[in-house]
């Protein structure tokens, strides 16, 4: 296809959306913030800080200059939300008018509450494309088989984005539910960090699946409190990534709930890993409320990971509330 696709973010997400784009491309642009990583990419074809073992596709270009994107037709955001809004205000100076934007990070502006979607029309007065789904970025480079929900109220952007993406290995969804595809990828996170604390509890499988029911029931009732609607919550950005980040070691949203399951605290400006669940929770905590929505998973969660309550107290709070 005669399409040059920009990827901004040469971490795991970022690499592996690039090595399986460029099967259906003529170049990807990989924007890499370190000049020494997209020198490396480009002198030996390999990312070694995140696949040192698996060769970049060719037609893959890393770059440490967002002015290269001046040609891309579509960039795919793979970033931390935390910087959606600084990045994408600065590539507004910089790409064309038709360039297709399509935002991987789920998560909240801390500030505002708003999702990136909204966010990214605000900086750029264009509609973003929500690419979510159950996406373990090691097996997309590996080219193992993937699945993906994309949504936007632009048909012509979700049939680009569509043929750019989908491939013999890669199936893509596509609908116009951005409101319940992208707050899916949000809720999960709050789940995944549940489910990570049950496991650091060691609760047992029957009450963590009992209560992993009751929270994906709540979870459609927020999507559609929210305006979205409950059918997506079914499709892979739903139910897809919300038991693959609740069962997997994958997840750092698992990994940061079986922490504080097991009575360990995490600071993340010590530790250096980013976990988007947590700022998520209290954001999250406050918009329900706002909405008059009552969720015994958020609550559970909330008092966990933010107030740093006992989980055993708050389990048996949470257990008694079913």
């Amino acid at each position: 296809m005669d399409f040059k696709v920009g990827v901004v973010g040469a971490g795991a997400m970022g690499t592996a959306l690039a090595q399986m784009i460029a099967e259906n491309v003529d170049e990807v642009l990989l924007y890499a913030r370190r000049k020494s990583v997209a020198d490396t990419i480009n002198n030996t074809g390999y990312n070694e800080e995140y696949y040192p073992n698996i060769k970049v596709q060719p037609n893959i270009r890393a770059i440490n200059d967002f002015k290269e994107f001046s040609v891309a037709e579509m960039i795919f955001l793979c970033i931390p939300s935390s910087t959606v809004r600084s990045i994408t205000a600065e590539l507004n100076d910089i790409i064309s008018k038709d360039c297709i934007l399509i935002n991987t990070a789920k998560g909240l502006e801390v500030s505002s509450y708003k999702p990136m979607s909204t966010i990214i029309e605000e900086e750029t007065g264009r509609p973003a494309v929500v690419f979510s789904g159950p996406n373990i970025a090691s097996e997309m480079m590996k080219g193992l088989f993937t699945a993906s929900t994309i949504a936007s109220e632009d048909k012509k952007y979700l049939k680009d984005v569509k043929n750019v993406l989908e491939s013999d290995k890669f199936k893509v969804n596509a609908n116009n539910d951005v409101i319940g595809t992208e707050y899916c990828g949000i809720i999960k996170n709050i789940l995944a960090i549940s489910q990570g604390i049950f496991e650091g509890m060691n609760i047992n499988d029957n009450a963590r699946f009992a209560i992993f029911s009751k929270s994906y029931i709540e979870t459609k009732d927020i999507i559609e409190k929210l305006g979205g609607k409950r059918d997506t919550v079914d499709d892979y950005c739903g139910f897809g990534d919300i038991i693959t980040a609740s069962t997997l070691t994958v997840s750092r949203n698992h990994t940061l709930g079986t922490l504080y399951g097991q009575g360990i605290i995490i600071d993340e400006n010590k530790s250096g890993v980013l976990f988007e669940g947590k700022n998520t929770v209290s954001i999250f905590k406050n918009i329900i409320e706002d909405l008059n929505v009552k969720s015994t998973i958020v609550d559970f969660v909330y008092e966990v990971i933010i107030e740093n309550k006992n989980p055993k107290t708050a389990f048996v709070r949470l257990w008694d509330n079913l």
